[in-house]
């Protein structure tokens, strides 16, 4: 009985996932992404009745999920520590990312970096374009 409930259940969330990403709810603002590349993210944060927008820079170690449940993860040191932020790639709190620097990576998850200290947790930079801008028509 339970089998055939959760069943329905996955159905129904299905179908309202599908309809969010058809309306446009997932409309994600910003340049494509990959994991290695450092990132700004602009972050919406709300204190009080007030609003700023808070900068998190770093290097995307990890990205997970498919359509409106896409997550990615950002890492930075701060005076020495090392700090993970776990972001929603739709989230209407994330207002923009932006791509500093392409990173050239042979692995989907950069979990080992952890590890890593100083001048080790340094990737090699890659000169692919960015996917929004074209390349020169000939």
């Amino acid at each position: 009985m339970n089998a055939i409930i959760r069943k329905y259940e996955n159905a129904v969330i299905g179908e309202a996932k599908a309809k969010a990403l058809a309306a446009g709810a997932a409309t994600y603002k910003g340049d494509e992404f990959a994991v290695g590349d450092t990132v700004d993210v602009h972050v919406r944060i709300s204190e009080g009745e007030k609003e700023r927008i808070q900068v998190f820079q770093g290097l995307v170690i990890s990205r997970s999920g498919t359509g409106m449940n896409s997550m990615f993860t950002v890492r930075r040191l701060v005076s020495g520590e090392g700090v993970e932020r776990v972001f929603p790639l739709h989230a209407p709190r994330v207002e923009k990312i932006e791509v500093l620097r392409r990173g050239r990576t042979r692995r989907a998850k950069l979990y080992y970096l952890r590890d890593r200290v100083g001048r080790a947790t340094r990737l090699r930079e890659e000169n692919r374009p960015s996917r929004k801008k074209p390349r020169n028509p000939v």
